[in-house]
């Protein structure tokens, strides 16, 4: 009767776990998992297109600064160059007095014409005269289509906006004394979406539409990449990621990025499968007539299909049983 007692109760504390075990046990197998890499993105505008001065002079209006939404052929600011003015006045003059010159060279034609008539003025006079007024009304024209390229080239100092969007930065202020070509405004448009630079051994991983995930301030979001850009530079592989509704409230901004850049096997089994015993990890595998507690050394922990998984980097085994722990 003694011996039964003792035996029963040395049963007891070997196996705790062994009354209470699920009935449902995990069959330990290989799955595939993702390595992931944490890289830092930068938030960048798809089109980034500066505002240029089409003409040299004087900015004496400036409608926009750092933040503001444009709109395409939106005005930005105003450049006056007063040389045009004076320009235009000796244009004018110059035609005033080819006018004049015509207006005397076509009486000459007439008189010549009248002379001929009567046989006192040689055709070769007429044509002469003929020739000098065709001259004048050629120039007349240039000086008519010079004035009209000068005209053009005052309109040019309105400054527009190339495409819509948000104005990142403004490198003048009014008053200032521009070039044609120098840069009035720097306006980012076309969505957003972020940079990111890999090390270039993670070059033949990466892959266009491979999904990754974004760590914001508001949790994680999912996105995809969508462009790996063939040049290497500095040993680094650059990829742009698209993320629906990304803030992209500060254009530059650093944001944590996770690449999926190799896949593995892996024994994964439920975190609740696992306790823990004076800092050691085990797990209670199904054994002949009970089971058996073996340590257990776990990895990464992650949510598949919403239930919380622990990658077992060592003690078991594919086939292996898996039952639920006693309380």
């Amino acid at each position: 009767m003694r011996s039964t007692l003792t035996a029963l109760l040395l049963s007891a504390m070997i196996l705790p776990g062994a009354r209470a075990a699920v009935a449902e046990p995990f069959v330990v197998a290989q799955s595939p998992m993702t390595d992931w890499k944490a890289v830092f993105g930068r938030v960048e505008a798809k089109d980034t297109i500066a505002a240029r001065a089409r003409l040299g002079g004087t900015l004496v209006a400036l409608n926009v600064a750092e933040g503001d939404q444009v709109q395409a052929g939106q005005v930005l600011g105003t450049i006056v160059d007063e040389k045009i003015a004076f320009q235009l006045s000796a244009i004018d003059a110059q035609i005033t007095a080819l006018e004049s010159q015509l207006s005397n060279a076509r009486t000459e034609l007439k008189r010549a014409e009248e002379l001929r008539a009567r046989g006192v003025a040689t055709t070769q006079q007429f044509d002469a005269l003929q020739t000098q007024v065709d001259v004048y009304l050629s120039q007349i024209e240039a000086q008519r289509a010079t004035r009209k390229v000068t005209e053009q080239q005052a309109t040019e100092g309105t400054v527009l906006a190339p495409i819509s969007g948000r104005v990142l930065r403004v490198p003048v202020a009014k008053g200032a004394v521009v070039m044609a070509g120098e840069s009035i405004a720097t306006v980012a448009g076309g969505g957003f979406f972020l940079r990111v630079s890999v090390p270039e051994r993670h070059a033949m991983a990466m892959a266009e539409g491979d999904a990754i995930t974004i760590e914001t301030a508001d949790g994680t979001v999912e996105g995809h990449v969508a462009k790996v850009y063939p040049l290497i530079e500095g040993g680094r592989v650059t990829a742009d990621v698209e993320v629906p509704d990304l803030d992209a409230k500060f254009v530059d901004a650093r944001v944590l990025v996770r690449l999926p850049l190799a896949k593995r096997q892996a024994i994964l089994i439920p975190a609740d499968l696992i306790k823990t015993h004076a800092g050691l990890d085990f797990v209670a595998l199904e054994a002949e007539g009970g089971t058996v507690e073996r340590a257990v050394v776990p990895g990464e922990r992650f949510t598949q299909d919403g239930v919380e998984m622990v990658e077992i980097v060592t003690g078991l085994a594919g086939g292996e049983r898996v039952v639920g722990h006693g309380e």
